[in-house]
């Protein structure tokens, strides 16, 4: 395994960090639980293969991961760097609870990486600025938590507004290779001594297929999420790249990819980023995603319809993005639910012939998924 500053926490941290989201399951609805027998032996298989970085939070797996990573840590605490998150911003009494709950369920002490769960900027100006910064300092004062840190879902420009607070250690954010738009802030925030971890490194699974075009970009790597895994680490601002692992395989090939100190030669990732960029603006070229066409009166969501399309025909991830376009129909937003009233190409800047343009994405996304 190979290990990375975490900032200036004075933490080594593996390049890959366990992200205990999709834990594998037992049980149905409500009752289901995080199934002991696969996941405890999966992280432990990870702990031996070098990981030494898990992160959970209270919602994760029907809010069960917490209790079974807690179990897992057990004889292992101190070689292990703990994150996990607290999703509440309003009131101050269920911020303590959901502390105080988070110690009990992981049987710890006291947390590594206590994260504000989903920042936005709004949300640090209204909430965590005047109120909860100082529940944090409390609990660090108290030894509960050891560094102040946020999971990250908003603009670059409010990425940079918040590491320039200086409030956070550790930063996780969203990062892909079909999701870029967090670099400049990615980069400032290492410039600035805060750990970066990445969370979503195969962009939710949808870097986790094949790919005719991108599995041929670099020679030697023929898997998608490999790729993927490498371009993310192959960017020196970060320190750790999440994995969430729900199967033994998972666990095996993600360790085989980052033992290997060389993610990406500067020459391979100057590729893949010519590659890609010259794909995005063929994107562009379709749909820039300005959502000037919504709302539909029959509630199409077209612009993600033409996202999902736009990543089979330009990135050849067809299968995650056939599945995704049948969670649409299945919820009435795909473009069979399209009457053809025109409204939205009266509303769009780019005069796409967008009634023509969904019956062909239609076509396309409903095509049975190739196995």
């Amino acid at each position: 395994m190979i290990y990375r500053p975490l900032g200036k926490t004075g933490y080594s941290v593996s390049q890959l960090g366990f992200g205990a989201m999709r834990l594998p399951m037992v049980g149905e609805g409500e009752s289901a639980r995080v199934d002991r027998d696969l996941a405890i032996p999966m992280i432990h298989r990870a702990f031996e293969g070098g990981v030494n970085y898990i992160d959970t939070a209270v919602g994760y797996c029907n809010q069960d991961s917490q209790r079974a990573v807690g179990e897992a840590l057990k004889g292992r605490r101190d070689k292990i760097i703990l994150s996990t998150k607290n999703p509440e911003y309003e009131d101050e009494g269920v911020w303590w609870q959901n502390l105080e709950n988070s110690l009990a369920r992981l049987q710890v002490d006291y947390i590594d990486i206590y994260n504000h769960h989903g920042i936005r900027w709004a949300r640090y100006l209204e909430h965590v600025e005047p109120k909860l910064s100082k529940l944090m300092l409390k609990a660090k004062e108290q030894g509960l938590i050891k560094h102040i840190c946020c999971s990250f879902h908003d603009t670059n420009e409010n990425l940079i507004n918040v590491i320039n607070t200086g409030y956070i250690d550790v930063v996780t954010v969203q990062y892909n290779m079909l999701d870029r738009k967090l670099e400049e802030g990615i980069a400032l925030a290492h410039e600035r001594g805060v750990g970066v971890v990445v969370m979503g490194p195969v962009a939710g699974g949808r870097l986790g297929t094949s790919s005719p075009v991108l599995q041929e970009l670099v020679p030697g790597i023929s898997r998608v999420p490999e790729l993927a895994l490498r371009f993310v680490l192959s960017n020196p601002a970060v320190s750790v790249a999440l994995s969430g692992m729900s199967t033994m395989q998972h666990v095996e090939e993600n360790l085989a990819v980052t033992s290997d100190e060389i993610s990406l030669r500067d020459e391979e990732r100057a590729a893949i980023e010519e590659h890609l960029g010259r794909l995005h603006e063929m994107a562009n070229l379709y749909c820039t995603g300005c959502g000037y066409c919504v709302p539909c009166p029959q509630d199409v969501n077209i612009p993600q319809i033409f996202a999902k399309y736009n990543e089979g025909r330009l990135y050849g991830l067809w299968d995650s993005a056939r599945q995704a376009y049948a969670d649409l129909v299945a919820r009435g937003q795909g473009a069979d639910a399209c009457i053809e009233c025109g409204e939205c190409e009266d509303k769009c800047p780019q005069s796409i012939p967008i009634r023509q343009q969904l019956q062909e994405a239609h076509a396309a996304l409903s095509r049975t998924i190739a196995r």
